[in-house]
């Protein structure tokens, strides 16, 4: 099933590339899910403005320190000296234990979920049968199944990143949702916010009891699955681009959509909450919220951990008590090096090709949303414009970064570098493009950026990878990653310094949890 998805997906994406530009193409198939159009007009912008709700309402910057005092009872519950004058909501703990019970009852990580002692599995020739039994129990309380894992990144192959931000992974979303719907829709423990109404990219367990807030992190369609236009469960609060997105791709009814400025503080359900610069995709955020008790959750969504991410105030303000970590790349093999080494890495390699080759057409892969800071440098580098189809245009021009367009081109032939869908980079594909541009360009040279095509004996020595070539097209395979790596990872941990972290990919397996939580104890051991 998968592999006919995938080739479903492939050959929808191609038959569109290949259509005119000037053709208006439609977003929706009759489900909600998107197909690369956003011509559809606009409902006014007061229709989802903060001005005209009652809720959330925007406070100002004014930043208030707590003393946060752990008991040991309650890993989460905490006593705070606020400053004096301070307004804080109390949130009741019938409440709370309501809400997010399975997460107070979890431990103090993800590995005692698994209630096994490994001296009955001696004793006991049963243990495999009940620990089996345990594992199922695991599954039905994180509302996961034993097939499918429904982490927030399904398993992935170990020389293709998950194709969350392409219309592929919607595809394979409405095909999953299909073969799922009898599944278990129970929202899992670590897409909620204990002690709020609040839940983060949780939309395909549908009406979440007690939910009064839906947080969505960016627009990939492994974290939005389950947003359709027929949605009416309670607010979704995302950054503005995200909620731009939300409207003009999916359709939802502008009512339920808040959209956040990143940097600004706002109020909701009593919680303040600050939407951060992920550095993942277009409109990705860290969420960022400090509770009336003092308690300080901080959920990544997915990110890339950098340098720049250390210096937001907030972060140094307030200890984080429980940090929800993109864990895609937790692991010691995924050393690749920064995003800034591997776009010099890209133009180098363009240059040195065109010297031999000026005829050359330049491909860059990309997702629907996502990988444009690789075609960007090359633009950059090259002073050429980008031509990519009028779906994705219209995408792209959606952002409102002059950077992108005023650098669009419409004629293929007008430019040698162009954007197609990171599926479509197969030789066979690509020749069959190159024949349609025989008068401007002789060779293929394009770009695979993805983290796993990370390799370690490569290292950060980009200079070793070797092409594929396969007569007149060149593929490059390029670790360029929106995930953290492993070190960054480990760098961003330590400046944080959380109390737990509780990872939200890669977490279908115990074996794979206590790897983590092992790194993690590791890391903040040390210094």
């Amino acid at each position: 099933m998968k592999e006919s998805g995938d080739r479903m997906a492939e050959d929808w994406l191609c038959q569109q590339e290949k259509q005119d530009d000037d053709k208006v193409l439609p977003f929706m198939d009759e489900d909600g899910f998107p197909l690369l159009d956003i011509t559809r007009d606009e409902p006014s912008s007061s229709a989802c403005s903060l001005s005209s709700l009652s809720t959330p309402t925007v406070v100002c910057d004014e930043r208030h320190t707590s003393i946060i005092e752990k008991h040991s009872n309650d890993i989460l519950s905490c006593n705070a000296q606020k400053r004096k004058g301070n307004r804080s909501l109390s949130i009741k703990e019938n409440d709370t234990q309501s809400f997010a019970s399975d997460f107070y009852n979890s431990g103090t990580d993800c590995s005692s979920l698994l209630f096994v002692d490994n001296m009955e599995e001696i004793k006991n020739p049963e243990s495999q049968k009940k620990q089996k039994l345990k594992q199922s129990n695991l599954f039905q309380l994180w509302g996961l199944s034993p097939q499918s894992l429904l982490s927030d990144k399904p398993n992935m192959h170990p020389q293709e990143e998950k194709n969350s931000g392409s219309i592929e992974g919607a595809m394979k979303n409405k095909n999953n949702n299909n073969q799922n719907q009898h599944r278990s829709h129970v929202c899992p423990f670590y897409k909620k916010m204990p002690g709020t109404p609040f839940t983060v990219d949780a939309f395909r367990y549908g009406k979440v009891q007690d939910c009064a807030a839906y947080f969505l992190s960016h627009f990939h369609a492994d974290h939005y699955g389950g947003l359709t236009k027929k949605w009416s469960h309670g607010p979704i609060y995302a950054t503005a681009l995200t909620a731009r997105l939300v409207k003009m791709c999916l359709y939802v009814d502008p009512f339920y959509i808040h959209p956040l400025e990143f940097g600004k503080e706002y109020v909701i359900e009593g919680v303040r909450v600050t939407m951060l610069e992920a550095n993942h995709c277009p409109g990705a955020a860290l969420i960022h919220f400090l509770l009336p008790n003092g308690a300080c959750y901080l959920h990544t969504g997915d990110f890339r951990a950098s340098k720049s991410l250390q210096s937001y105030p907030i972060l140094l303000n307030h200890r984080v008590n429980v940090l929800y970590l993109d864990t895609t790349y937790c692991n010691p093999k995924y050393r690749f090096p920064p995003k800034e080494e591997v776009l010099k890495f890209a133009v180098r390699v363009v240059r040195n090709h065109l010297k031999n080759h000026p005829k050359t057409l330049i491909i860059v892969g990309a997702y629907s949303i996502g990988k444009e800071c690789v075609y960007l440098e090359i633009s950059k580098a090259l002073g050429v414009k980008i031509h990519a189809t009028a779906s994705r245009r219209r995408i792209l021009q959606s952002y409102g970064w002059p950077q992108i367009s005023d650098n669009l081109c419409t004629n293929g032939r007008e430019t040698p570098l162009h954007i197609l869908p990171i599926s479509s980079l197969k030789d066979e594909h690509l020749q069959s493009y190159l024949l349609s541009f025989k008068s401007q360009f002789s060779t293929v040279l394009a770009f695979r950026p993805t983290g796993w095509t990370f390799s370690e004996t490569i290292g950060h020595n980009l200079d070793l990878i070797k092409p594929r070539t396969n007569g007149s097209i060149t593929i490059y395979g390029v670790p360029y990653s929106e995930h953290s790596s492993f070190d960054e990872l480990q760098e961003f941990v330590k400046f944080l310094r959380p109390e737990k972290i509780i990872p939200t990919v890669n977490v279908g397996s115990a074996v794979n949890r206590d790897k983590m939580q092992s790194y993690f104890r590791q890391w903040l051991s040390t210094k």
